[in-house]
C-alpha cells in the first residue's frame, strides 16, 4: 500500500510540476495518452477476457494437475511447444502467465511457455522463410527453443 501512495504521490507531483511548467504542453500530452489509451483498449479487452476466461473454465486444481508439479516435465515440454505455436501479445501472456502461478502452476513451466512464445516462432516462420531463408529459420527457431528450455529450468532453480 505504501507502493501504490507513493506512485501516486509523484505522480500528482510530477503532474502538478508539469502543469506550472507549461498547460499547453500538458493538455496536450492528456490528448496523446487518451488516443493511446483508445487503440490500447481492444488488446486491454482481449487480455481480461482471456485471462479471465481461463481462470473461470480452469480451477486452481485443474492448473495444479495440468502445468504443476505433480505435471512434472511432460507439462513444461508442453507449455514450450504451446508456447512456440500461439501467436499471444506480451500484454497478454504475462498477466496470464502470473494467474496460472498464482493458481498453482510451476514456475519452470510457465517460464517455458514465455519464453518460447517470445524466442519461437512456428506461426511467422513461413514469413521468416520467405525473408531470411530457410536454414536460418528452423535454426534460429530450434536453438531458440533448446534456449527457453535451459532459460526454464534456470528460473525454476534459481526462483523455487
Amino acid at each position: 500500500m505504501t507502493t501504490l501512495i507513493t506512485i501516486y504521490s509523484l505522480l500528482g507531483i510530477g503532474l502538478v510540476a508539469s502543469l506550472i511548467k507549461s498547460k499547453e504542453k500538458t493538455v496536450k500530452a492528456f490528448k496523446i495518452a487518451w488516443k493511446a489509451f483508445l487503440k490500447s483498449a481492444p488488446s486491454l479487452i482481449a487480455m481480461l477476457t482471456i485471462v479471465g476466461l481461463t481462470l473461470g473454465i480452469l480451477t486452481p486444481q485443474t492448473i495444479t494437475r495440468l502445468v504443476g508439479v505433480e505435471a512434472g516435465f511432460t507439462a513444461t515440454i508442453l507449455a514450450s511447444i504451446i508456447g512456440a505455436i500461439t501467436l499471444i501479445p506480451s500484454l497478454i501472456a504475462f498477466p496470464l502467465a502470473g494467474s496460472l502461478l498464482r493458481s498453482g502452476a510451476t514456475i519452470t513451466t510457465i517460464s517455458a511457455f514465455v519464453t518460447t512464445l517470445v524466442m519461437v516462432g512456428v506461426v511467422t516462420a513461413p514469413l521468416e522463410i520467405k525473408e531470411l531463408g530457410k536454414r536460418f529459420t528452423l535454426l534460429r527457431n530450434g536453438l531458440g527453443f533448446i534456449a527457453a528450455l535451459i532459460i526454464a529450468a534456470i528460473m525454476g532453480v534459481i526462483l523455487t
